[in-house]
């Protein structure tokens, strides 16, 4: 950690992750630098902004200039993960390494591969697609870091997400952009497998744990979520709160590969698949065992602020 520093560097912080980690740690007192790449960031007083690209080790260096605790929540886009997350996770991690700063990465669950229970932190890295294939080797790659004292290093892991700000997950703009304006919210995946999803806030505040607490580091972490629904539970909790007849429909494989044909987001999707078809949950117990509860947000008190945010956004 960068001696006698208190700044917190949040990358990609005009992504819903990196936009939402940089409310948490406002909310805290932090000081906080939020960086992307075009410097137009909308951001609670007292934060600073920064213009910078990361995705060279230059610009992820000066990103990263005297900061104690430094969350990687950049992505390039979805289709674009396979050819550049890689190298834009090795910038990130030698500017972190630079200004001896502690390195949080904002993960997912892609490397676990088909599941048949509860996922937890130790079980293997099975993906056996690119993407999947990808997240682990930058799991890899960071933990290796990690342990030949390049830098210190905690991962946090999340299911899809949904909250403010959330437009591009499954549930975004197909779903709740499409509700609030009347249209017909379209679920991807059969409506009767149970399904973990983080509210965001959920998410940032596990986030600033780890990059807070040093028993963090050296592990990968599922954030604590709360309970899996179903997607008929999720409509159902939306639908009541937008106090309209509930107008849905789930989006089955075969239309999935025939709109995959235009749209490559969803062609996409394929390879996650297991995802929708089964039940996928998380089992975030280490989380809770080793820092105390962190309580999730209800679903229903989560879905009432992504929709007054989306009717905010689509006004």
């Amino acid at each position: 950690m960068s001696t006698g520093s208190d700044l917190h560097v949040v990358l990609g912080a005009g992504g819903a992750v990196g936009a939402t980690v940089v409310d948490e740690l406002v909310s805290r007192g932090r000081r906080v630098r939020a960086v992307n790449r075009s410097g137009g960031l909308t951001v609670p007083e007292g934060v600073e902004v920064r213009r910078g690209d990361v995705t060279t080790t230059e610009g992820a260096t000066a990103a990263c200039a005297g900061a104690a605790v430094v969350y990687h929540c950049a992505a390039p886009a979805y289709t674009r993960w396979t050819s550049e997350f890689p190298a834009l996770t090795d910038a990130i991690r030698a500017g972190a390494a630079a200004a001896g700063a502690k390195l949080v990465f904002a993960d997912n669950l892609y490397m676990y591969g088909p599941v048949s229970a509860p996922m937890t932190e130790d079980m293997p890295y099975a993906a056996d697609f690119p993407k999947g294939r990808v997240r682990a080797a930058m799991a890899r790659s960071l933990s290796a870091a990690h342990d030949a004292g390049e830098l210190r290093v905690a991962i946090g892991r999340a299911s899809d997400y949904y909250g403010p700000r959330g437009v591009n997950s499954v549930v975004g703009e197909t779903v709740f952009g499409a509700a609030v304006r009347g249209r017909v919210a379209r679920w991807v995946g059969p409506l009767d497998q149970p399904h973990s999803f983080g509210y965001l806030p959920d998410f940032a505040k596990g986030l600033v744990v780890l990059g807070e607490d040093p028993r963090a580091d050296g592990h990968a972490w599922h954030i604590p979520a709360a309970e899996p629904v179903t997607g008929r539970q999720f409509l159902d909790l939306l639908f009541a709160e937008l106090g309209r007849p509930d107008k849905s429909a789930a989006v089955g494989r075969t239309l999935q590969r025939v709109l995959g044909l235009v749209n490559p987001t969803v062609r996409a999707l394929g390879e996650t698949w297991y995802q929708r078809d089964r039940p996928f949950v998380v089992d975030a117990g280490r989380f809770t065992e080793t820092f105390g509860p962190l309580p999730p947000t209800a679903h229903a008190e989560a879905i009432a602020a992504t929709v007054a945010w989306f009717r905010s956004a689509h006004a």
